[in-house]
């Protein structure tokens, strides 16, 4: 499921077709913002719906098929159902009617699969009140509470929401911080900013102005240049504490600004805020093991217009067949759903920066890879392997 720039934390509603999970949506959110029918499976495919959670702030709801749905359109639908659930931050699973069986004992688990923190919802109370034996038959599966809900009469709807705001990582929705632990208040940063055919027009892309913005938010100074003007910038005889630059011209910067200036990427900031750095670099030194027609796995977080400046389809190919002297074969995979069935045959997965993508999105890339025995690095690691520089835009994050 496409996330976009959207970075709130998610939560996905699981349950059986027709126990009341779009009700429970509009009941939550005070307003009819899912389709409700007395028809099963009328929720075909996740559905994302916008809210504010005092004590959080926006939070997306994802409605869901239902985990019980038949037929060959049903397996699919169970399918995306369960996609979604690699890329939240909380699960509800609504059950009903005192119904819970082998499907939702599979629900629970495809959770803790992949620690995904749940709540569980006894729904359409105002009809049916929770059996004991039903508390009983949950109580041998999880340590869970159930928690009564009508969206008739909202009971315990107060309940429900500190629930969700108990249960939910609060990393998903604390602002993270690109430049924690590195830099302090009145440092000088020098961003390096190329403009390229991919840099949309009149704007800077998002990478740089999270970067801006948490500068200006730690009480620092920043400069910004183009890569064609940091010779002038030199000049000015200006040492900035960190230089920061797109990882596509490092071989420029890196071989142009003095030996002792602490330097790193956009993409590198970015690989440590949104999943585990030192795993990437593990999997970066891998790129020395390649051998003659290799696969690699390109993953692109997000979709956008391909030029022949794109950096993963293109430069990256290029710069990593160099390096090696070998041929290699890539595939691509775009969004954060699209990751191919059958992952073996791949040496090496090279991960985008990930500034669209959510920490849990990256880190569950990374496990899910790393599981595997795959390397998995990300682009401006690589680049900076291919040109030799990595332990140098490394090491102010303690990592080599």
């Amino acid at each position: 499921m496409k996330r976009g720039n959207d970075l709130k934390p998610h939560i996905g509603i699981f349950g059986k077709r027709n126990n009341g999970k779009s009700s429970f949506i509009n009941a939550l959110v005070g307003q009819d913002v899912a389709i409700v029918s007395d028809y099963p499976g009328t929720t075909t495919d996740p559905v994302k719906k916008t809210t504010e959670i005092f004590g959080i702030g926006p939070v997306i709801l994802i409605d869901t098929a239902g985990i019980d749905d038949e037929g060959v359109l049903g397996i699919k639908r169970i399918e995306k159902t369960n996609n979604v659930i690699k890329n939240i931050d909380l699960a509800v699973l609504v059950i009903a009617d005192n119904s819970f069986d082998d499907i939702e004992i599979n629900q629970i688990k495809q959770f803790n699969e992949f620690s995904i923190p749940y709540i569980i919802i006894h729904n359409k109370s105002d009809i049916a009140s929770i059996k004991e034996n039903t508390i009983n038959d949950i109580k041998k599966e999880t340590s869970e509470k159930v928690l009564e809900f009508s969206s008739v009469n909202f009971v315990n709807r107060e309940e429900i929401i500190e629930a969700i705001k108990t249960k939910i990582p609060e990393s998903s929705f604390v602002k993270p911080s690109l430049f924690a632990d590195i830099i302090k208040p009145k440092d000088i940063v020098l961003l390096v900013n190329p403009i390229d055919s991919e840099a949309p027009e009149g704007r800077m892309i998002l990478p740089q102005v999270m970067a801006w913005r948490d500068i200006l938010d730690k009480n620092c100074i920043f400069m910004s240049v183009k890569e064609t003007e940091l010779c002038d910038f030199l000049k000015l005889g200006i040492k900035p504490d960190l230089t920061v630059t797109d990882s596509q011209v490092f071989d420029y910067v890196e071989q142009n600004i003095p030996k002792d200036w602490a330097l790193t990427s956009f993409s590198i900031l970015f690989a440590r805020l949104k999943g585990d750095i030192n795993k990437y670099i593990e999997g970066t030194k891998k790129i020395d093991s390649l051998k003659e027609n290799d696969n690699i796995l390109i993953l692109e977080s997000c979709t956008h217009q391909i030029s022949c400046e794109d950096i993963g389809r293109y430069k990256i190919p290029k710069w990593l067949q160099e390096y090696t002297g070998k041929k290699l074969f890539f595939e691509f995979s775009s969004g954060v759903d699209n990751i191919p069935k059958t992952v073996d045959k791949y040496a090496l997965v090279i991960q985008c920066g990930g500034c669209v993508a959510t920490a849990k999105q990256i880190q569950s890339r990374i496990d899910y890879f790393t599981s595997k025995n795959i390397p998995i690095t990300n682009y401006g690691l690589t680049i900076a392997k291919v040109n030799g520089i990595l332990k140098r835009v490394t090491e102010i994050f303690n990592c080599i």
